[in-house]
């Protein structure tokens, strides 16, 4: 059982260890766990899962009549995960954080089912800080996100990015998204739903940026809209949304982005350089994200304040333009990023569910 519901950014990892446990494995059962709250019911049954629906469990991080109703909250939805994973007869449970973990980690220990935590920001939510005192079987995707037991491993990727070769895709990427062969081009995109403030400060250094012979691909988000002027010389290609990232990283020299976890580490996974701009609402979480990869030297990082036309113009068309310190920070990107977490998570979870096949009243 995977239980990882709410968020892109619990789902696709999630994902991305069943898709690697199943590699491994083709006989391993795999069931996803969600709520009718967020990408779940959207996003799990396109990759080919069961889902099963649970009541989600959202912590109050204020005292307040939401505080209040919790426990009965949390009754109901451990009650609901049992039944499901005696139903499913499952054998682990792999935990990603998010609304569905909660009782996901309380339901397994009562069954005494082992519980695996993956944890991808660099600072752990209330859901995983709870859960890594339950078991041993802990890993995260930095050194940052301090968890007991945890080991580092990167967060699972899918393969078409984790094994990409940006070289050797990029002439047909660029093809593919209407750019040029021959010069740079810069990768503007605010995760799946777009950044607003990003899009206004590179909509607003578009002439700067063809002035410098430099080409956008700008990802505004599908529920976005954006009217720049393009031209031949340089283009400016806006799109709502990109199916396949592999083809916009193997076509770009650098990134303008937000830094989730995902995000983080895929760009980092295919030595990507970027400009990390953090979510501005929020526990700061996303700079901590960015964090290893800047100070490897591979990316840069400017407060969502601070992310004016100007900015753009002076810190990252100079480094957009240089080959040799676009070389640089590529291999800086790079060896701060991991390729292999799927395959490293799903071995573990594979020999977990053997264990507890062979003693299934074992500890968890």
């Amino acid at each position: 059982m995977v239980a990882g519901g709410g968020t892109a950014g619990h789902i696709e990892p999630a994902m991305n260890l069943a898709d690697a446990v199943r590699r491994l494995d083709p006989s391993a059962e795999i069931t996803a766990l969600g709520t009718v709250k967020g990408l779940d019911t959207t996003l799990i049954p396109a990759r080919g899962y069961p889902l099963e629906l649970v009541p989600p469990v959202p912590l109050p991080r204020k005292i307040g009549r939401a505080l209040f109703g919790t426990p009965g909250r949390v009754r109901e939805a451990v009650a609901a995960t049992s039944a499901v994973l005696e139903r499913v007869q499952a054998e682990v449970v792999v935990g990603f954080g998010g609304y569905v973990a909660v009782p996901a980690y309380l339901a397994a220990k009562r069954l005494s089912i082992p519980i695996v935590v993956h944890e991808a920001n660099a600072k752990p939510g209330l859901a995983n800080r709870g859960a890594a005192r339950m078991t041993k079987h802990v890993f995260t995707a930095t050194r940052a996100g301090k968890l007991p037991h945890a080991t580092v491993i990167g967060i699972p990727l899918r393969p078409a990015i984790s094994q990409l070769d940006r070289a050797a895709l990029r002439d047909e990427a660029r093809a593919r998204l209407g750019l040029r062969l021959d010069r740079p081009v810069l990768l503007v995109f605010g995760g799946s739903q777009g950044a607003r403030s990003i899009n206004r400060a590179a909509s607003a250094a578009a002439d700067g940026l063809r002035a410098a012979g430099v080409q956008v691909l700008h990802v505004i988000g599908p529920k976005n809209e954006l009217d720049v002027k393009s031209d031949e010389s340089a283009p400016y290609v806006v799109v709502p949304y990109v199916e396949e990232m592999q083809y916009a990283y193997a076509a770009a020299d650098f990134a303008l982005c937000r830094c989730g976890a995902m995000t983080c580490a895929e760009l980092a996974a295919v030595g990507l350089p970027a400009a990390y701009v953090p979510y501005p609402v929020g526990n700061g979480e996303q700079r901590f994200n960015a964090m290893p990869t800047v100070a490897a030297g591979g990316g840069l990082l400017v407060d969502d304040a601070d992310l004016t036309p100007a900015w753009l113009l002076s810190e990252v068309v100079p480094r957009i333009t240089d080959p040799d310190t676009l070389q640089v920070m590529s291999r800086a990107a790079a060896m701060s990023g991991s390729r292999d977490a799927d395959v490293v998570l799903a071995r573990r979870v594979l020999t977990v569910a053997a264990e507890h096949r062979r003693f299934p009243k074992g500890k968890s």
